[in-house]
Protein backbone atom coordinates (compact mmCIF):
# COMPACT_ATOMS: atom_id res chain seq x y z
CA UNK A 1 0.00 0.00 0.00
CA UNK A 2 3.06 2.35 0.78
CA UNK A 3 5.02 1.22 -2.05
CA UNK A 4 1.72 2.49 -4.48
CA UNK A 5 0.94 5.53 -2.74
CA UNK A 6 4.70 6.60 -2.91
CA UNK A 7 4.56 5.81 -6.60
CA UNK A 8 1.36 8.05 -6.68
CA UNK A 9 3.10 10.88 -5.34
CA UNK A 10 5.72 11.20 -7.39
CA UNK A 11 3.67 10.67 -10.55
CA UNK A 12 1.92 13.76 -9.87
CA UNK A 13 4.92 15.61 -8.34
CA UNK A 14 3.07 16.61 -5.33
CA UNK A 15 5.00 18.11 -1.67
CA UNK A 16 4.92 15.75 1.02
CA UNK A 17 6.64 15.48 4.44
CA UNK A 18 8.12 12.36 5.30
CA UNK A 19 8.38 10.63 8.64
CA UNK A 20 11.84 8.75 9.00
CA UNK A 21 11.24 5.55 11.78
CA UNK A 22 15.30 5.09 11.88
CA UNK A 23 16.24 8.71 12.59
CA UNK A 24 13.34 10.26 14.20
CA UNK A 25 13.09 13.40 12.05
CA UNK A 26 10.70 14.49 9.40
CA UNK A 27 11.60 15.87 6.25
CA UNK A 28 9.53 18.56 4.78
CA UNK A 29 8.33 20.16 1.52
CA UNK A 30 10.29 16.95 -0.03
CA UNK A 31 9.00 15.68 -3.57
CA UNK A 32 9.19 12.47 -4.23
CA UNK A 33 11.33 12.25 -7.64
CA UNK A 34 11.63 8.52 -8.58
CA UNK A 35 10.80 5.35 -7.09
CA UNK A 36 13.41 1.94 -7.59
CA UNK A 37 12.82 -1.12 -6.23
CA UNK A 38 12.83 -0.37 -2.53
CA UNK A 39 14.65 3.09 -2.90
CA UNK A 40 12.85 6.07 -2.93
CA UNK A 41 14.76 9.06 -3.80
CA UNK A 42 13.40 12.70 -2.54
CA UNK A 43 14.67 16.42 -2.62
CA UNK A 44 13.64 18.99 -0.42
CA UNK A 45 15.22 22.48 0.38
CA UNK A 46 16.25 23.77 4.26
CA UNK A 47 16.89 26.97 5.31
CA UNK A 48 19.38 27.54 8.34
CA UNK A 49 20.58 31.05 9.17
CA UNK A 50 19.57 32.76 6.25
CA UNK A 51 20.98 30.17 3.69
CA UNK A 52 18.94 27.76 1.49
CA UNK A 53 20.38 24.13 0.96
CA UNK A 54 18.91 21.99 -1.38
CA UNK A 55 19.14 18.11 -0.76
CA UNK A 56 18.62 15.15 -2.38
CA UNK A 57 18.18 12.15 -0.82
CA UNK A 58 17.92 8.22 -1.14
CA UNK A 59 15.53 6.38 1.01
CA UNK A 60 14.82 2.87 1.90
CA UNK A 61 11.23 2.14 2.03
CA UNK A 62 11.44 0.51 5.13
CA UNK A 63 12.79 3.44 6.88
CA UNK A 64 9.62 5.30 6.34
CA UNK A 65 6.99 5.25 8.84
CA UNK A 66 5.05 8.02 7.75
CA UNK A 67 4.06 10.18 4.61
CA UNK A 68 1.57 13.21 4.57
CA UNK A 69 0.42 16.14 2.02
CA UNK A 70 -1.87 19.11 2.21
CA UNK A 71 -4.94 18.55 1.01
CA UNK A 72 -5.68 22.17 0.70
CA UNK A 73 -5.08 25.54 2.48
CA UNK A 74 -7.09 28.68 3.43
CA UNK A 75 -5.08 31.79 4.19
CA UNK A 76 -6.71 33.64 7.85
CA UNK A 77 -5.58 36.83 6.52
CA UNK A 78 -9.33 39.15 6.00
CA UNK A 79 -9.27 38.68 1.75
CA UNK A 80 -11.97 37.34 -0.19
CA UNK A 81 -10.98 34.28 -1.77
CA UNK A 82 -11.28 33.40 -5.89
CA UNK A 83 -14.26 32.66 -7.47
CA UNK A 84 -14.16 31.73 -10.96
CA UNK A 85 -16.85 33.28 -13.47
CA UNK A 86 -17.40 29.51 -14.53
CA UNK A 87 -18.15 28.56 -11.38
CA UNK A 88 -22.01 27.79 -11.09
CA UNK A 89 -23.67 29.93 -8.60
CA UNK A 90 -25.08 27.11 -6.49
CA UNK A 91 -21.84 26.10 -6.31
CA UNK A 92 -20.54 29.41 -4.81
CA UNK A 93 -19.31 29.81 -1.09
CA UNK A 94 -21.20 33.45 -1.58
CA UNK A 95 -22.97 35.23 -4.35
CA UNK A 96 -19.91 36.60 -7.03
CA UNK A 97 -20.43 40.23 -7.93
CA UNK A 98 -18.06 41.20 -11.06
CA UNK A 99 -17.31 44.34 -9.20
CA UNK A 100 -17.55 44.99 -5.40
CA UNK A 101 -17.46 48.63 -5.90
CA UNK A 102 -20.93 48.13 -6.87
CA UNK A 103 -22.40 46.50 -3.54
Amino acid sequence: MLHRKIHQFCNEGREVCIFLRDQQRWIEEARIVSLEGDLVTVRYEVEEDEEISSWEEIIRLESIASITHRLASVTRANIDPLVSDECPEAEQIYPHYPDSSQE
